[in-house]
């Protein structure tokens, strides 16, 4: 079996991802890693090069910035590192940049690709997605964030980068996957408050482009405003362990109040325990369709 991960970025520096944490999550179980990576106003490719592994391949490329609506230039960055798997890939393992693998879950997942190998009705497979929010202490649980997403298909051409590069599809179509009981740490709304309004900036433009003005709030504070969320609960489990740096290093303070805990609605609070109950996602949009 050859399985081979895949990612694009670009300013990872100056928007403080966690991106060689992200690679070397994955890397014990690729055997090759493609990475395009796009002009940068900083150091980020020469800071991949400087990894020692001889799994990883950069392809370097330059982001259509006339594309300013609905993330589209993520998918077309994403799909030029796909394009550039070999044919005798089997797994394709995707990974964005402000993700991260817990080596606990790498076993499982390895175990995941072997054993639907050969079944080729699945397409791909499918991971719970943690979503930290403004600090590594806490997840946020409201219905608006996703809750699991595909991080590994099968290496058919056919099968693309949709929309915004959150997920996959195949002709148009949602993939047929398997559900593993492994997670992606996503650390994407973990940043001091400046950088993180920085980086929101930024990716305001890739949504909504030229429909930005001087009337968005959102774009003209100086700091992100991390107290506008519905809801968190605390997280009680363990870090990656290629996080323990970065980690140790925050260098910011977020307490939040303790309504925050109690803010979710109670049709939100009832459709989730449910949830619970039947291990089944309810009423939430799935790009996937899951098979048992």
């Amino acid at each position: 079996m050859k399985v081979v991960g895949f990612t694009f970025v670009r300013n990872a520096v100056k928007f403080d991802y966690p991106f060689i944490e992200s690679i070397q999550s994955i890397l014990p179980i690729c055997d090759e890693m493609i990475i395009a990576v796009g002009i940068s106003e900083d150091d980020t490719r020469e800071r991949i090069a400087a990894i020692q592994s001889t799994k990883i391949k950069i392809i370097d490329t330059i982001w259509d910035d006339n594309l300013k609506e609905g993330g589209a230039v993520l998918a077309i960055e994403a799909n030029k590192a796909l394009d550039a798997i070999s044919a005798d890939a089997d797994w394709c393992f995707y990974i964005q940049a402000d993700e991260v693998f817990h080596e606990n879950d790498l076993p499982k997942i390895k175990e995941a690709m072997l054993q639907n190998l050969d079944n080729k009705a699945i397409e791909g497979l499918v991971f719970k997605h943690l979503n930290f929010f403004a600090s590594y202490n806490y997840i946020a649980d409201s219905r608006n964030w996703s809750k699991n997403e595909v991080r590994i298909i099968r290496n058919d051409k056919q099968i693309r980068s949709w929309k915004d590069a959150m997920s996959f599809r195949k002709n148009e179509q949602k993939l047929h996957c398997k559900l593993v009981d492994a997670s992606i740490y996503h650390y994407g709304w973990v940043k001091h408050p400046k950088t993180q309004q920085l980086k929101r900036i930024e990716f305001e433009k890739l949504w909504n482009g030229d429909k930005i003005n001087a009337e968005n709030t959102t774009v003209e504070m100086p700091e992100f405003d991390y107290s506008n969320v519905e809801s968190l609960k605390v997280f009680d489990g363990t870090h990656p362990s290629v996080m323990k740096e970065r980690i140790e290093k925050q260098n910011w303070n977020f307490t939040p109040e303790t309504k925050v805990f109690k803010k979710k609605k109670l049709k939100h609070k009832i459709v989730d325990m449910l949830e619970s109950i039947s291990g089944k996602e309810l009423w939430r949009f799935k790009n996937y369709n899951l098979v048992d």
